[in-house]
């Protein structure tokens, strides 16, 4: 399937799992995606089973987000304890869409676990309480943690994951690898149909095609790895230079953000060192994985480094975020390298490696030797030192798994192949709208995908610009003109400012002011949310036989919870 053909489904709505061999670009739609969400005024968790998957698509754990915290089960005693905090109850009630990155490394039990705190706090026996649940990753990459003793069950052996009953998108164009005898042999791994041959081929892999460029030692063990970059930098002549990380925000939050982060709180440096960049620049000319030799610092002291490729880029300090619903928890900043000389499995996951010095001789678990091997590019870039007998062995349950989800994804593609465009354009609108959100321009998009952390977090507040123009008389439609935003995003803005006491009764009835019939129409919603709820607004349009605009519902959503829960007095 193609990464277009992958977003088309996304957009209808359905739970999703995306998956593809490492280098298809899951986490490239991923983006798209989350991006199309946002300017469609609609809010998505996004979310990852590991903090250093957070890291790559700028959100927090699912562990965290659920409020499961490390459980990999919950008891009925640990569920009244999480749906009693409020913070919890508002993320996940306020959530229309919940993304799950790397499920790979998510348990059964907690992918379960998860389903029961999104049922019980949206109060619905729909899967995940009725979000749209997309997961991402695939099933050969690192596994669950599991006890000693204990079987390894899958996120896809879960009750959860049958009940979500995701469509399969397969992704199966290669990115990354361009040598075609290295991607065979990748995916004899995947099919499990590994032959003397290809031990043959790895074993001839003595030394990388690159001068001037180590290869990343890839270890199993942290403990190596620190003792190798400490060491190699040590050997180096010259003084240091020392980078310290720059953290706002709420500090909780922070500590798991610096934790999961590839790049170090005090990243020191020499002329000459072996590093990786951390993050994705393409503007810049580098990606997360890309080796480079620092060659000097420039003028203002940051590091010059030489690619591969013998390229010299200048690595200025980025930024790593945990943003909910637009609003930035905390935020990081830091010169996104590390010593690249060693690094653990774990650590390059998510990773394209120029060159890499990879040693198998201590894979312990399922996957490990195959998430070393793919994060290399080519043959040409790969090295390797020793082989455990089991090193590129994969789980079988996850062989006849992925068989199945391969054969599910030829289904789903040659089922969105009959229908013609127009018919996906209206279930996308379809989607969108019984959300109470506004099928996106691709001006709208365009404009999503600009705003980065840092303009977040140095320009005002978003809400604090809404809450003055609408205290100062202006409408919702006026508001959203002259911040060139979606109506439905300051529509947003306004419920998110009702539900922290920032805007009273008064303040939303300024909005009905100039709106013609008002009273008549507030009379007909009425009747309509007395019989239906206020959970979701397509239902209410539909009573009122498509005649109201999705804006008056909103308003008069808002009035009457606000009179529910006696805001009024």
């Amino acid at each position: 399937m193609t990464q277009s053909q992958a977003l088309d489904m996304l957009k209808t709505g359905g739970n999703v799992f995306l998956t593809g061999e490492p280098g298809t670009g899951k986490t490239y739609v991923l983006n798209q995606y989350i991006a199309w969400l946002e300017a469609a005024g609609l809010r998505v968790a996004v979310t990852a089973s590991t903090g250093i998957a957070a890291t790559h698509i700028g959100g927090m754990t699912i562990h965290s987000w659920s409020g499961i915290g490390a459980r990999d089960h919950i008891t009925p005693y640990d569920l009244d304890q999480i749906v009693s905090r409020e913070k919890t109850v508002k993320r996940v009630k306020a959530a229309q869409v919940l993304v799950i990155d790397e499920i790979s490394m998510l348990s059964a039990g907690t992918l379960d676990a998860v389903e029961t705190v999104c049922r019980t706090i949206r109060e619905s026996s729909e899967a995940f309480g009725g979000l749209q649940v997309i997961f991402v990753g695939d099933f050969f990459q690192l596994p669950p943690i599991t006890p000693r003793g204990e079987e390894t069950r899958y996120a896809f052996e879960g009750r959860a994951w049958a009940h979500a009953q995701p469509l399969i998108c397969y992704l199966d164009e290669q990115y990354r690898q361009e040598d075609e005898m290295f991607l065979s042999l990748l995916r004899s791994i995947r099919k499990r149909q590994v032959e003397e041959d290809h031990y043959t081929l790895l074993s001839e892999q003595k030394d990388i095609a690159y001068e001037d460029i180590e290869p990343t030692r890839l270890y199993t063990h942290n403990a190596d790895v620190d003792a190798v970059n400490a060491g190699k930098l040590k050997e180096l002549p010259g003084r240091s230079r020392k980078f310290q990380m720059a953290a706002t925000g709420n500090k909780q939050v922070l500590l798991g953000l610096v934790k999961s982060c590839l790049s170090p709180e005090l990243l020191e440096l020499k002329e000459e060192a072996m590093v990786m960049c951390t993050k994705n620049n393409f503007e810049a000319g580098y990606v997360n994985g890309t080796l480079g030799r620092v060659v000097r610092f420039d003028a203002d002291g940051y590091p010059v480094i030489e690619t591969a490729d013998k390229t010299e880029v200048t690595i200025k300090p980025s930024t790593w975020d945990v943003i909910e619903e637009k609003r930035v928890l905390a935020l990081i900043e830091q010169v996104p390298l590390r010593l690249a000389w060693a690094i653990t499995v774990h650590k390059s996951q998510g990773m394209s490696l120029d060159a890499a010095e990879i040693d198998l001789s201590k894979a312990f678990v399922y996957g490990q030797g195959y998430v070393a091997l793919s994060r290399v590019r080519s043959l040409e870039g790969l090295k390797l030192n020793g082989m455990h007998p089991n090193a590129l062995k994969v789980d079988p349950k996850v062989g006849q798994a992925d068989e199945r989800f391969v054969a599910a994804s030829a289904a789903a593609e040659r089922e969105f192949e009959i229908m013609d465009d127009t018919e996906v354009s209206k279930m996308h609108e379809a989607f969108v709208t019984a959300l109470g959100g506004k099928l996106p321009t691709a001006a709208d998009i365009k404009a999503a995908k600009a705003v980065t952390p840092v303009e977040r977090v140095k320009k005002e507040s978003t809400l604090e610009t809404t809450l003055k123009l609408l205290k100062d008389g202006a409408t919702v439609e006026e508001i959203a003109k002259e911040r060139k935003l979606a109506e439905n995003t300051i529509w947003s803005h306004v419920e998110k400012l009702v539900e922290e006491g920032q805007l009273n009764r008064a303040d939303v009835l300024r909005q009905t002011e100039k709106l013609p019939d008002w009273d008549e129409q507030y009379e007909r919603l009425k009747d309509a949310i007395d019989e239906l709820g206020t959970e979701k607004l397509k239902p209410i349009y539909e009573a009122c036989n498509e005649e109201i605009d999705y804006g008056v519902i909103r308003v008069a959503r808002l009035l009457y919870d606000m009179q529910e829960s006696e805001q009024v007095f």
